[in-house]
C-alpha cells in the first residue's frame, strides 16, 4: 500500500469511526438515561405503604407506593434516580411516618409497574400528575423532593404546582452540561433528545429549598449541584457531605436533615448532622 493511500484511509476510518460512535450514542441515549425503565417488570412489592396507581393526561398509569402519614401534616412527593426502585424507601416511609409525614414514590412511565416509555416530556407529564393526585388527597403542604435525574422532574413540578418547599439531591444543571462533562469529545448539544434544563427552570421557583450533596460525587459532579444552586433564588440552602459519592447519601444524617427541614423549612437546617 502506498503512503498516500495510507494517509487517506487512516483518517478516513477514524472519521468513519467517530460518526459511527455518534450515531451510536445517539441511538442509545434513552437507554443510557432511563437503565431502570422495562415495561416486561411487574410493580414493585408494596414493602411499604400501600400501591398506588396514578393516570396521566396522555392516558398512562403509573404505579406508586403511598405512606398517608396524619392529617394535617406535611406529605412527601419523592421524584427518585434513573435507576432506582420505590420499594427502596421503606426506610424513609418509616422515619417520615414517625413524625406523621406521609409519603409518595412514584415509578416513572417504562418503569415496573407503569404504562408506556420514558421520555423528558413523558417524566414532566408524570410528576404533574403525581402532585395532582396527591394534592387531592392532602390537606397539609406538599413538598416535592427529587433525586439525580428526579431532580429535573422536581423542579419542574414545583415551578408548575404549589409545592410548599422543595428537596433536592444530587442536582444537576442540565443534562446536556452533564453529557458534556462526561463526553467531552461529543457533540452533545446536537445529540441530547432530553436535555432536562433546570438551570433554566429554577428561577420559577421561589418556595425555601434544600439542596443536598456529596463531595465525591463521580456521576453528577458537586459543581454541577452548585451551579444549579447558586441560580437558584431565595430562600435556599445547601448540605454538601464531605464523605459521600452519588449512591452513598441515604443515612440516618440525611434523613434527620430532611426531617428538620420539612418540619421548619423557612428557618431551614441549623446545622449539618455529625
Amino acid at each position: 500500500m502506498s503512503a498516500t493511500k495510507l494517509l487517506l484511509i487512516v483518517p478516513l476510518t477514524a472519521a468513519f469511526a467517530y460518526i459511527s460512535l455518534v450515531g451510536l450514542m445517539y441511538l442509545s441515549q434513552r437507554t443510557l438515561l432511563y437503565p431502570g425503565a422495562s415495561t416486561t417488570r411487574p410493580p414493585e412489592h408494596a414493602s411499604w405503604g400501600e400501591n398506588v396507581y396514578i393516570r396521566t393526561r396522555d392516558g398512562e398509569t403509573l404505579h406508586g407506593l403511598y405512606s398517608q402519614g396524619e392529617p394535617g401534616q406535611p406529605k412527601v412527593l419523592f421524584f427518585l434516580g434513573n435507576a432506582d426502585r420505590v420499594s427502596n424507601y421503606g426506610f424513609l416511609a418509616r422515619a417520615l411516618a414517625a413524625r406523621g409525614i406521609g409519603l409518595l414514590a412514584i415509578s416513572y412511565r417504562g418503569y415496573p409497574g407503569s404504562t408506556g416509555t420514558p421520555s423528558e416530556d413523558g417524566l414532566l407529564t408524570d410528576g404533574i400528575a403525581a402532585f395532582d393526585w396527591l394534592s387531592t388527597r392532602s390537606d397539609g403542604e406538599i413538598v416535592v423532593l427529587g433525586q439525580s435525574l428526579g431532580s429535573g422532574v422536581a423542579v419542574h413540578t414545583a415551578g408548575e404546582r404549589p409545592a410548599f418547599a422543595v428537596i433536592l439531591v444530587s442536582a444537576f444543571q442540565s443534562v446536556v452540561s452533564l453529557a458534556q462533562t462526561h463526553y467531552p469529545f461529543l457533540p452533545v448539544a446536537l445529540l441530547i433528545k432530553d436535555p432536562f434544563r433546570s438551570d433554566l427552570r429554577i428561577a420559577k421557583l421561589r418556595q425555601p429549598k434544600l439542596f443536598i450533596h456529596g463531595r465525591r460525587d463521580a456521576i453528577i459532579p458537586l459543581p454541577s449541584g452548585e451551579a444549579l444552586y447558586q441560580a437558584a433564588p431565595e430562600p435556599k440552602q445547601m448540605l454538601v457531605y464531605d464523605g459521600s459519592g452519588h449512591n452513598d447519601l441515604w443515612d440516618a444524617r440525611m434523613v434527620d436533615d430532611i426531617i428538620r427541614f420539612l418540619e421548619s423549612p423557612e428557618r431551614g437546617v441549623p446545622h449539618l448532622s455529625p
